[in-house]
């Protein structure tokens, strides 16, 4: 097998794709879904709503980062469309977590 098909099967290992998105804290009772949802989640919007700085203490804000693209200058394959770039924004977020722990 050459690297293109090695890179196919790779990204196509159950699951597809190279992230996840996991949770940080217990969402096992009903109790812990209303705190992580509503009603509960309101107290730390309001808390955010009047001192934005406190998205740092309630959120994950800190440490994420969003890599986003329309696919129009992608690496070296050039304008191949959002869609077909989204490996690649995979990829970038991959580096993130491995070299720098950022989600």
């Amino acid at each position: 097998m050459g690297l293109d098909d090695d890179s196919r099967e790779y990204h196509r290992q159950d699951p597809p794709g190279k992230i996840e998105i996991a949770t940080t804290k217990p969402t096992n009772t009903q109790r812990d879904l209303s705190l992580a949802y509503s009603p509960g989640v309101a107290a730390p919007c309001l808390d955010i709503a009047e001192d934005e700085d406190a998205a740092y203490e309630y959120t994950a804000k800190g440490n994420l980062v969003g890599v986003v693209s329309n696919g129009s200058a992608v690496l070296g394959l050039g304008d191949i469309g959002a869609q077909a770039s989204k490996p690649v924004m995979e990829g970038k977020g991959v580096l993130f977590k491995r070299f720098a722990d950022i989600d």
